[in-house]
C-alpha cells in the first residue's frame, strides 16, 4: 500500500461516514416531523431529551424502535465516530506500509480520542 492509495481510502471513508450520518439524521428529522407535526412548542422552557437518548445503549434501543430522536442521535454518534474510524484506518495503513513512527503517532492519537470519548461528560 502506498501513500496515495491510503489517502484515497481514508478520503472515501470520511465521505461515506459524513454522508451516512447526514442521511440518518435527515431520516430521523423527517420521522420527527411526521410524528410530532401537531405538537405545541413551548419556547420558554428547555427540556432535554429523556434518559433514552442520553446513553449509548439508550440511543441504540431508541433507534431500534424507530424513535425519531434516537435516529437523530445515532446519526450524530456516526458523525462523531467518523474521525475515529479515520485514525484507525491510518493506523492500519501505516502498519501495512511498515512506517513505525506514523503508526505510533496514530496510535497515540487514537488513544487520546478514545479516552476523550469514554470520559466525556
Amino acid at each position: 500500500m502506498d501513500d496515495r492509495r491510503l489517502e484515497t481510502i481514508i478520503g472515501r471513508l470520511l465521505q461515506t461516514g459524513v454522508l451516512l450520518a447526514a442521511a440518518v439524521v435527515a431520516a430521523g428529522g423527517a420521522l420527527y416531523l411526521v410524528q410530532h407535526y401537531a405538537d405545541h412548542v413551548n419556547y420558554r422552557h428547555f427540556a432535554a431529551g429523556g434518559p433514552a437518548v442520553q446513553t449509548l445503549s439508550g440511543i441504540i434501543q431508541s433507534a431500534a424502535h424507530l424513535n425519531s430522536e434516537g435516529l437523530m442521535q445515532i446519526g450524530l454518534v456516526l458523525l462523531i465516530l467518523t474521525p475515529v474510524a479515520r485514525v484507525m484506518m491510518a493506523v492500519v495503513g501505516f502498519l501495512l506500509e511498515k512506517d513505525r513512527l506514523y503508526t505510533v503517532v496514530s496510535l497515540i492519537v487514537l488513544l487520546i480520542l478514545t479516552f476523550s470519548l469514554i470520559h466525556a461528560t
